[in-house]
């Protein structure tokens, strides 16, 4: 396994979509991202869908050097030319973005892979098929993946126990809904909205959420 399960407490998602309105200072995603780490953020992933092939490489490659020099691990999604572009620390994937064992083959040995799964099924089989940690969600509605299917947290309970690689929680998770979360065996949070929504207070919201995560993981 090539992620340590304490570096999946607090995992940030990125999310351009509110810099359009952050108080001068607080308007690059770079910016962001560091203080999203200074706050407490233990690994950080770069999801930026509406970026072409060559603007999200170069993005991608000033957010490693960022998580490089706070020794977070960096994560792309979705897009493995960038993930090997950038020289990331990981890949995370989707049901729909190809098979996992051929990425798996394609990344470096030591590079992580995530992928999301929403039952059971899925996340045994993303396990067998090489992945280092599994996403599932949307636990809580979310406005950030429309088409995300919700799932139960009975759901997520059941597939902690299923697999032997960490399993971290997505969608909709927030200060007043994570401690609903306690006992599922998670390994941490990841967070969008609540960390990025409010750009002048990232770090500050980075430290709430890892001070109440470190309560609920295991």
């Amino acid at each position: 396994m090539n992620v340590a399960r304490e570096s999946l407490l607090l995992y940030a998602v990125t999310d351009r979509a509110w810099l359009s309105s952050a108080p001068t200072g607080f308007d690059t995603l770079e910016r962001q991202v560091e203080e999203a780490i200074l706050g407490g953020a233990t690994m950080v992933q770069l999801r930026e869908k509406g970026l072409d092939e060559d603007a999200f490489a170069a993005l991608a490659i000033r957010v490693r050097e960022i998580a490089a020099r706070h020794g977070v691990p960096f994560v792309v999604n979705d897009d493995l030319g960038v993930a090997l572009a950038s020289r990331a620390d990981g890949l995370h994937v989707g049901q729909d973005d190809g098979d996992v064992a051929d990425m798996r083959r394609q990344l470096p040995a030591s590079t992580i892979l995530g992928v999301s799964v929403r039952t059971v099924d899925q996340a045994v089989a993303a396990e067998r098929a090489g992945a280092d940690y599994l996403g599932v969600g949307a636990l809580f509605p979310t406005g950030t993946k429309l088409d995300a299917a919700d799932v139960p947290i009975a759901c997520l309970a059941e597939i902690c126990r299923s697999v032997r690689i960490p399993v971290v929680a997505i969608g909709g998770i927030h200060a007043e809904n994570m401690r609903e979360l306690s006992g599922t065996g998670i390994a941490g949070v990841a967070v969008v909205s609540s960390l990025f929504a409010r750009p002048a207070r990232t770090r500050q919201a980075a430290t709430e959420l890892r001070s109440i995560a470190a309560t609920i993981c295991t």
